[in-house]
């Protein structure tokens, strides 16, 4: 893992745990924080595919242009970053 994916890893991790902290210290009854505490983990799960979806596809792309491969599929999209975000969709 380079430094900028560290650092990224970082913040979101400490912006969930604020956001929890924020959450479970409002006053809020009960059935509110859970709606809100499950939004919260919908939200960073997505956003924690999309940027394994983004790295995994920069990755992909790398390891096929130092093999010499090019394969992408009629729209121009790399077959194996489109195959990464139907393996992070099921």
């Amino acid at each position: 893992m380079t430094n900028d994916q560290k650092v990224v890893v970082g913040f979101l991790c400490g912006a969930a745990v604020g956001a929890l902290a924020g959450i479970l210290l409002a006053p809020d009854s009960g059935e509110e924080t859970r709606k809100k505490i499950a939004t919260k983990a919908k939200d960073l799960k997505d956003d924690l595919s999309d940027q394994l979806s983004s790295t995994f596809g920069r990755l992909s792309e790398q390891v096929n242009a130092s093999l010499g491969w090019s394969k992408t599929d009629s729209n121009g999209e790399s077959v194996t970053r489109k195959l990464a975000k139907e393996a992070l969709e099921a």
